[in-house]
């Protein structure tokens, strides 16, 4: 049962002394109920379609660059199916509505002003040069991982994408947690949090031999002008170390994603300038768990009787979900610092939850280099623990490098909930006591 009560009507009353709406319902309506007066249409398409290569040519213009060119050059095809409602938690909803109007940027484009909820609702302004910003801003504090998330099991396995032969399998067990401006779970601030920590993430590597008990912590702070702190405890060396900041953009653990790109983002706003390049109607993936065509047949003998998402397609690197036609802010991410690896991040921002489901890079020289599209299922379609939770749930996930013709796929079981994620399994003490 959801116990959060702070942005209860009554709450809000007792607290402000006012029900009165500060962000108008027009605003509200647009920006979390986009398909509240029928769904998205384009010429040429019908939800159901199975896309392949014998027909992409007719809905090029609802595919992102990546996908229509791996689908016409028959690397990759899907079923779509109709656009659905993927409608966030009451409480997120209602901080928006309360708080939204009082947010504003500092000329170093950092958010001021901001208690929950989306912090920009309105719809981005092409005239408005921190609009791109601002869209990353309502990433940021999305409820993503609902507060808390438990991502087990969660296996990374690498592919060669040329003869779909398995290299290499990854197992971990991750945990997400919001330290500050929760919507779904008590409190809406952790304390003490001295550090003014805004979330934190942990993971440990179960398998193989050679990598077991490998572990990764990462802060980030509610100031995103102070960097990122995080630790790796290598096993085989039995001690934690620092991470560098430059690491994030390093392959981590051989795989074909770096730090800064897990969850479509990874790094602080600060970090990149963002342009808003405009809205379209793409296909993106998203989809009902529960009623996907085809389940892998791992984890074998899941509690739940859980199955990952299937991979498919060129390598077996394609995940085989269905696509539907969705609202997206295009917004166009460039480095600041000279040494970044890419020269752009090219993000597809789903404007009903402000995640980031689809995600495209370019290399240093503005040639495109790697796709990563990330699975979303409703949570009223998952595990029965997720239901009601109002989270766009992460489901799958690719990493596909294109130019090394390499893939590392992700199949994972993720559950929304406060219990697995104390605040003490997320510091420095607890990864060297783990690691005994």
């Amino acid at each position: 049962m959801n116990r959060m009560t702070a942005f209860t009507a009554a709450a809000l009353i007792a607290a402000h002394g006012t029900a009165t709406a500060a962000v108008p319902e027009d605003v509200i309506k647009a920006s979390f109920y986009p398909y509240a007066d029928g769904a998205p249409q384009h010429e040429g398409y019908t939800p159901g379609m199975h896309v392949s290569a014998d027909n992409v040519d007719q809905i090029k213009d609802i595919l992102d660059p990546f996908t229509y060119r791996y689908v016409k050059q028959g690397w990759y095809e899907f079923d779509t199916t109709e656009t659905f409602p993927m409608t966030l938690h009451p409480n997120y909803i209602e901080a928006t509505r309360q708080y939204g109007d009082q947010v504003t940027l500092s000329d170093q484009g950092v958010i001021e002003n901001f208690r929950a909820g989306r912090p920009f609702p309105q719809e981005p302004d092409p005239d408005d040069p921190w609009a791109g910003t601002k869209l990353m801003w309502n990433f940021q504090r999305s409820i993503n991982a609902g507060d808390s998330e438990t991502i087990y099991p969660f296996w990374w396995t690498f592919r060669n994408a040329n003869t779909g032969k398995t290299e290499r399998q990854i197992r971990f067990h991750w945990h997400f947690l919001n330290w500050k401006h929760r919507t779904i779970f008590e409190p809406e601030n952790i304390e003490p949090n001295p550090g003014e920590i805004f979330r934190s993430i942990y993971s440990t590597v179960l398998e193989p031999f050679d990598l077991a008990n490998t572990q990764l912590l990462i802060y980030r702070y509610e100031n995103d002008l102070q960097r990122d702190d995080g630790w790796l405890y290598l096993g085989f060396q039995r001690r934690v170390r620092r991470l560098a900041s430059g690491q994030i953009t390093d392959a981590f653990l051989g795989t074909d994603a770096m730090i800064e790109d897990f969850e479509g983002y990874n790094g602080r706003i600060s970090d990149y300038n963002w342009k808003y390049a405009g809205t379209q109607y793409i296909l993106m993936p998203y989809e009902k768990h529960n009623e996907q065509k085809v389940l892998d047949s791992e984890p074998a003998g899941d509690r739940d009787g859980f199955r990952f998402i299937a991979f498919g397609g060129k390598g077996n690197c394609f995940p085989q979900v269905t696509w539907q036609l969705r609202k997206a802010y295009i917004i166009e991410g460039s480095p600041k610092d000279p040494n970044h690896p890419l020269s752009k991040r090219l993000i597809y921002q789903d404007a009903e939850t402000a995640t980031l489901p689809l995600v495209v890079l370019y290399d240093k020289k503005g040639d495109p280099w790697k796709y990563f599209p990330i699975c979303k299922t409703h949570s009223d379609y998952h595990l029965p623990v997720n239901k009601g939770k109002g989270v766009a749930l992460d489901d799958c996930a690719l990493f596909f490098d294109e130019q090394a013709m390499h893939c590392t796929t992700l199949q994972f079981k993720s559950s929304i909930n406060a219990e697995d994620n104390r605040p003490n399994i997320f510091t420095v003490q607890q990864m060297r006591k783990k690691g005994r």
